[in-house]
């Protein structure tokens, strides 16, 4: 174990230990409260698995999407220095800030039947709202924040005199990004996939207002639980256990991946 050369203050265990109480009481709690005698069949039933299934597919869905739409984000937040890129960056980060339910309600303004996009859809025959696809672009609406900041911080943390030198060299804007740039933030692009994955597998505001709830279509696992919990409360427990786990194994590589890089790079 590496020592910390910069020392801690002697106080500062006693509220980071309350901060971890804090997430994990709640958690245990919740644990506790499971009937095992019946968790394997609460979890293996039709509609459990259906809401599962469809919550990782549209949630890997958003991911691509997200990372496709806010990779280029990311970058030109980081190397533009105009002043509006301040406005642009407050405008794709709203998300961050705004109760999930106003962002659905901001989707169905635009992609419902009497939205612009909506409208403009429907005359072609394509209807978005209350379909898989508006879950998928609500995930994406609430989840791609999460990786434009993450992407973005590890671009401007780092040095870009590589980039600077295969400028210099002849290399074209293109491949300095596709052969630097892209190496040097891999980090922060694997933080922020992440992040975004999972955050577009707990969504749940914004896909209720614009999706709906309609098993096998819009029905994801967090859908599940919050119906479930009216009617069936061992059920809704069951599967809240099944959100936390595969929340764990997505978030759990990445977190102990970043601590042991810490701890290398410690002199």
């Amino acid at each position: 174990m590496t020592r910390d050369p910069v020392g801690t203050p002697w106080w500062l265990p006693v509220p980071a230990l309350l901060g971890g109480l804090f997430v994990v009481v709640p958690v245990l709690a919740m644990v506790g409260r499971v009937d095992w005698t019946s968790f394997v069949a609460l979890v293996t039933s039709r509609s459990s698995l259906t809401a599962l299934g469809l919550s990782l597919g549209t949630a890997a869905a958003a991911t691509g999407i997200a990372f496709v739409l806010g990779f280029p984000l990311a970058v030109l937040f980081a190397r533009a220095r105009s002043r509006w890129v301040g406005v642009a960056r407050a405008v794709v980060l709203l998300p961050l800030v705004l109760p999930p339910v106003v962002g659905g309600l901001a989707l169905l303004a635009a992609f419902g039947r009497i939205g612009p996009v909506g409208a403009f859809l429907a005359d072609h025959g394509l209807r978005i709202a209350f379909t898989t696809a508006a879950v998928v672009i609500a995930q994406v609406f609430v989840a791609m924040p999460f990786l434009v900041s993450s992407i973005e911080g590890a671009l401007r943390v780092g040095d870009d005199r590589l980039e600077r030198v295969a400028a210099t060299l002849g290399a074209r804007p293109s491949r300095v990004l596709l052969t630097v740039t892209v190496p040097r933030a891999l980090p922060g692009i694997g933080s922020g996939l992440v992040l975004c994955f999972a955050r577009a597998l707990g969504e749940f505001g914004a896909t209720l207002t614009f999706a709906g709830s309609l098993e096998g279509v819009t029905r994801t696992l967090p859908l599940e639980v919050y119906l479930q919990r009216e009617v069936d409360p061992d059920t809704a427990v069951a599967l809240a256990l099944v959100l936390v786990v595969v929340a764990l194994v997505v978030i759990g590589p990445s977190s102990i991946r970043g601590a042991r890089s810490g701890r290398v790079a410690a002199p």
